[in-house]
């Protein structure tokens, strides 16, 4: 049974979360990632050492990992989605929900990952893990086994594919375009098949016709 106690706790977890990876990169941004330590770290977020370990491994996993209890909380948040909603719809909340905590971080995070290559492989390693216990909720919300049948790992596919093409093309258009706008559409054209989209007209290039450009061959 959830108490008020528990949501508070709960609450503040995720608060210290958040203060300790936004200090992680702050700093990262400010001094760069190899003049920041651990310490520093806990240090801005107000935290003791042994809290900073209790959230994350290592002040890389502190830009672009997850702690182990913060991916088991997301995994909830999807099992515990109306019974009734697509899967593909209850992993769009989630992901919504993932980037809501932090929305305010990514375009600092991407800079401090352009800056620092090595924070890649982490970067995925960690994205990899979360994926997987949404490929194991969805399992377990279609009754469905993530050994044998493709679906569970289909759908979250399309559905962290559809949030990283978002954050890329976020990225691409200097971040000016509205996020949330960005990331219904993804989701909507994934949920629609993705329909080729009509080509749009470019200024200055006149159309020819097969038929033109044909006859002009043979001139």
């Amino acid at each position: 049974m959830v108490t008020s106690d528990t949501g508070r706790r709960e609450r503040k977890k995720l608060q210290t979360h958040v203060a300790l990876r936004s200090a992680a990169l702050r700093l990262s941004g400010e001094r760069g990632l190899q003049r920041v330590t651990v310490e520093d770290i806990a240090e801005a977020a107000d935290v003791s050492l042994r809290t900073f370990y209790a959230h994350f491994p290592s002040k890389e996993d502190a830009i672009v990992g997850f702690d182990a209890s913060r991916v088991e909380d997301l995994r909830l948040v999807l099992l515990n989605r109306p019974i009734d909603e697509a899967p593909l719809d209850s992993l769009q909340f989630v992901l919504h929900e993932l980037h809501v905590e932090s929305s305010e971080q990514w375009p600092l995070r991407m800079r401090v990952i352009e800056t620092n290559p090595s924070l890649l492989p982490r970067m995925f390693a960690a994205f990899a893990v979360f994926e997987r216990a949404m490929i194991e909720a969805i399992a377990e919300r279609t009754h469905t086994d993530p050994a044998t049948d493709l679906y569970p790992a289909l759908v979250t596919a399309a559905a962290t594919g559809a949030f990283r093409a978002v954050i890329s093309t976020w990225r691409s258009a200097g971040e000016k375009l509205d996020f949330d706008d960005l990331f219904a559409s993804a989701f909507e054209q994934v949920r629609n098949g993705l329909v080729r989209p009509t080509p749009k007209p470019v200024k200055g290039v006149r159309k020819t016709s097969h038929t033109s450009a044909a006859k002009s061959v043979e001139k």
